[in-house]
């Protein structure tokens, strides 16, 4: 597995200035959104609790409510501002609460929630044993999971053009398809499917492509990364790069896009343990009744 640490701060705070700005650039989103929805055709349940992790400007979470009318949906962001800004998606006849909160510590009790679903968010976050065991930790027995994140390629003419301009890191990585899918099974989800999508959107020029990044609060966070201003000089060597790459008068740029659902596990069934060993986690409740007196 690629190893590299995000600034979680830095994500918070780019999002947190994009909130007003990010329905103008979503464009990849609300399609991936639309294939992410079809997922939720396999859970064939009636939901009480649905959750939209990484809400950002809630369009997902209204659909969510629109879908599921008479659950309780909940949208939960780490920036407050794309919370506020989901406010204008939640009408009086169809309501979601909005909670600020991390996705490795929702503030949700353990198996409560009988969807959690999460659009293009989880690449923002490095610690995926974290991630997936606070799934599996709010998830019901049987509820479902279904995400999709950013794969390895995503951006990867960008990152090409930076390369020829210096070696420090400009684009934020994303892991591999299968690093994800292991990550799942050592949390115990139960079944999981990925799906691997390729999108590409084009430009005019680079910089369109940049005020994108920008305007949707998808801009470098990786800790590794050169703090101060980059030079005038290798900025411009990277838009040359970049405009080498043009194919008919148009700037590509690749979006790898990983798909997924899974489901909660039951109670007590064993998840792998950072040992490779397997770990079983039963309540005491359930425990005092099996005790030999």
């Amino acid at each position: 597995m690629d190893t590299f640490h995000l600034d979680q701060q830095l994500v918070r705070r780019h999002f947190g200035r994009a909130a007003k700005s990010y329905e103008q650039h979503d464009v990849l989103q609300r399609e991936v959104q639309a294939a992410l929805l079809e997922r939720l055709d396999f859970y064939t349940q009636t939901p009480q609790r649905v959750i939209d992790v990484g809400a950002g400007t809630g369009r997902g979470s209204a659909l969510l409510k629109q879908r599921y009318a008479k659950a309780e949906v909940i949208a939960v962001d780490l920036a407050l501002p794309m919370l506020r800004t989901a406010k204008q998606h939640s009408s009086w006849l169809k309501p979601f609460i909005r909670i600020c909160a991390e996705a490795t510590s929702l503030p949700l009790a353990d198996h409560s929630v009988d969807v959690l679903h999460s659009n293009l968010c989880f690449q923002w976050i490095d610690d995926l044993p974290g991630l997936f065991g606070e799934c599996v930790r709010v998830l019901k027995p049987g509820g479902l999971l279904a995400f999709s994140t950013f794969g390895p390629d995503t951006l990867k003419e960008l990152r090409a053009a930076w390369a020829e301009a210096d070696q420090q890191p400009h684009v934020s990585r994303f892991l591999d398809m299968h690093d994800v899918g292991d990550a799942m099974l050592n949390a115990g989800l139960r079944d999981p499917v990925l799906d691997v999508f390729r999108y590409t959107l084009t430009y005019s020029e680079p910089r369109k492509l940049l005020e994108e990044l920008q305007g949707l609060g998808a801009t470098n966070a990786d800790r590794a990364r050169e703090r101060g201003l980059t030079g005038k000089s290798r900025y411009q060597r990277m838009l040359a790069a970049y405009e080498a790459m043009r194919v008919d008068e148009r700037i590509p740029a690749t979006w790898e896009v990983v798909t997924a659902h899974a489901w909660g596990p039951p109670v007590g069934q064993p998840r792998r343990g950072s040992d490779g060993g397997e770990i079983a986690s039963f309540s005491i409740d359930s425990l005092r009744g099996s005790r030999r007196k």
